[in-house]
């Protein structure tokens, strides 16, 4: 076996001699710089971290608004005949404009009784449509389509269309209005 000797750094102080300060600086050093790079990379993953944190806890913590709007008198609504009908959304920002309009499909069954449909398909919300004739929705998107009552016929739609909360106060019909009802669960 060959002996190899064991390599030592070199700390001189130009004179030949081993400098124990020399040797506490270069240390000093390296802590110094080992702390700044563990510091920037904790700011760096801050920096990264919180808003992708933020992005997915949102939901969470922030219940958007449900207000309660009016569609229409009762009287205007034919029974047996689907209507599109349009409201505001309930959480426009100041500078929405047009894109604060939304809609609904409401269809009066019976003389109390109303059913209101989201206008968004249940796949990736796209409006859906009325066809009278066929007494389907159709979303242009995908394909996907909707029996009158919301149910799935065909297509890509994994859930029967989201349907309103409504109710009648002083002669006008008024559906509750939340998020745009895609995946949600609703009744």
């Amino acid at each position: 076996m060959i002996d190899i000797p064991e390599q030592r750094p070199n700390h001189s102080a130009g004179n030949g001699t081993t400098s124990a300060a020399v040797c506490q600086a270069d240390n000093d050093r390296r802590t110094f710089f080992a702390r700044i790079s563990i510091a920037l990379s904790g700011l760096i993953a801050a920096v990264i971290g919180i808003p992708a944190v933020s992005y997915v806890l949102a939901p969470i913590f922030r219940r958007p608004p449900r207000e309660w709007r009016p569609v229409g008198k009762v009287e205007e609504f034919v029974i047996g005949e689907t209507v599109l009908v349009e409201f505001e959304d309930p959480s426009p920002l100041p500078w929405a404009g047009v894109t604060a309009d939304t809609g609904a499909w409401i269809r009066r069954e019976d003389a109390a009784t109303f059913v209101v449909f989201s206008i968004n398909c249940r796949h990736l919300g796209c409006p859906v449509r009325w066809v009278a004739g066929a007494e389907l929705f159709m979303c242009p998107c995908h394909g996907g389509v909707y029996y009158k009552d919301g149910e799935v016929a065909a297509g890509p739609p994994p859930q029967p269309l989201a349907k309103y909360q409504w109710r009648v106060q002083n002669g006008q019909v008024e559906i509750q209005t939340g998020p745009v009802p895609l995946m949600y669960a609703s009744t």
